[in-house]
């Protein structure tokens, strides 16, 4: 064995307490991403003696279909003092804190390199699981304690920036869906001298419409009263919906290229949270030079219409890559600046009411899918363009400084990924 490394079945032993005495009902899960997550599974009827207890510190783990996932489902109890797990998985504690810390193993246990591992040992067995036996096998390097200490505070540190940042983001986010939401679904956008009678004066200036007085209609595509003077349209009354080269330039995996001049977006670049950059593909020059259509331009949105369908981003300044195109799984919402604005259109997409509505549009039972001919059936509210102007005026900023913590936050991941990578370089010096 090389030297400073143990076998994790001399650090770790299995668990194995029932929820007898039915002490809690918090159920978790385990997510991919080694997280703890509350548990989807139908527990009606259930006996709940069954499922395995876990205390704070310890671990639960699935080794099964390790090596379909890529991954080795772990995850550390953080933040309660005990839950209950499924039957099928293992719970771990470690055996000695003094010997080796839970917030030490659990990031060795994140990095990369263990999950390559785990897959490798998963081969032989069956649906592609990994034998609690061959998991007890792996390698752990074991720095001194104190080195432990200071690289688990290390790691906590960017962690938790990312977390703080996560919440700001999060609150960001909350507060322009709030004002879209009080503006262009409850109607209560503030009265402007545009629209000020003569006869009333400049007292209703700055009060909401609705609670004002003003003139609503009904309408029937909504299911919801609006302004007298909107319209209901569709998507492409405001923007402009550019997809993919679907043509014979469409690149092949041959075109991909890890030093390559633009980036290829995948449905996995777009999440619910924006642009996420953690994995990419690059098209060749050639290959780039020669498709004709998806690239990307300022202000643009691009919005995901296959398999994980509604998910978002905008490409603004601070976007890292300079050069992008989209791929058949989503297209790009140009809006059309005498008309609408980015921020409206990129808020309207994001908000629970265009989310719920585009749910009656999707087609695929295996794969959900939003063809660009049903987006456009999607009715929405079409307001003047000077109340969409004063909406872009206070959300604006509030999105560009969202962008900028967004920003900050891949580059926080991306060094605690490097910090996990150089894990065992760093220690075994």
């Amino acid at each position: 064995m090389r030297s400073n490394y143990k076998k994790l079945g001399e650090l770790i032993r299995s668990v194995d307490i029932r929820n007898y005495d039915l002490m809690t009902d918090t159920l978790l899960g385990l997510s991919i991403s080694k997280e703890f997550i509350p548990s989807v599974a139908n527990i009606i009827g259930t006996d709940m003696k069954k499922y395995k207890i876990i205390h704070e510190g310890q671990f639960a783990c699935s080794l099964m279909q390790v090596r379909r996932d890529k991954k080795l489902p772990v995850a550390m109890l953080r933040g309660m003092s005990s839950a209950i797990v499924s039957q099928a998985y293992i719970v771990f504690e470690g055996k000695d804190e003094n010997v080796l810390l839970p917030e030490y193993l659990m990031m060795w246990m994140s990095r990369t390199e263990f999950d390559r591992e785990a897959c490798f040992l998963a081969i032989g067995g069956v649906r592609g699981s990994l034998d609690w036996e061959d998991f007890l096998n792996m390698e752990l390097l074991v720095p001194s304690i104190n080195s432990q200490h200071l690289i688990v505070n290390e790691y906590l540190l960017v962690a938790a920036r990312i977390d703080l940042n996560e919440l700001m983001m999060a609150k960001l986010e909350q507060t322009i869906q709030a004002i879209f939401k009080h503006w262009f679904i409850e109607s209560k956008f503030p009265i402007s001298t545009k629209f000020v009678s003569s006869s009333r004066g400049k007292e209703l200036e700055g009060m909401p419409h609705q609670a004002s007085g003003g003139e609503m209609s009904n309408n029937d595509p909504l299911g919801q009263d609006i302004p007298s003077s909107w319209t209901v349209g569709s998507i492409d009354h405001l923007a402009q919906l550019i997809d993919g080269d679907r043509g014979n330039n469409y690149p092949s995996k041959g075109d991909f290229s890890q030093t390559g001049f633009c980036l290829f977006l995948n449905t996995g670049n777009v999440t619910k949270t924006g642009f996420n950059f953690s994995n990419n593909i690059f098209i060749s020059d050639k290959k780039n030079n020669q498709l004709n259509k998806g690239l990307l331009e300022k202000d643009d949105i691009v919005l995901t219409t296959r398999g994980t369908v509604g998910n978002s981003a905008i490409y603004s300044d601070v976007i890292e890559f300079k050069n992008m195109r989209i791929n058949s799984g989503m297209i790009i919402l140009r809006a059309y600046k005498d008309r609408c604005a980015p921020v409206f259109l990129y808020s309207l997409l994001r908000s629970s009411f265009f989310q719920h509505s585009l749910k009656s549009f999707l087609t695929g039972s295996a794969q959900q899918h939003l063809p660009i001919r049903d987006l456009k059936k999607i009715p929405i509210p079409i307001p003047e363009s000077d109340i969409i102007s004063r909406f872009e005026y206070f959300a604006q900023p509030i999105q560009a400084h969202l962008d900028l913590v967004s920003k900050e936050n891949r580059r926080l991941v991306t060094l605690k990924e490097i910090v996990l990578s150089k894990l065992a370089a760093r220690n075994s010096r």
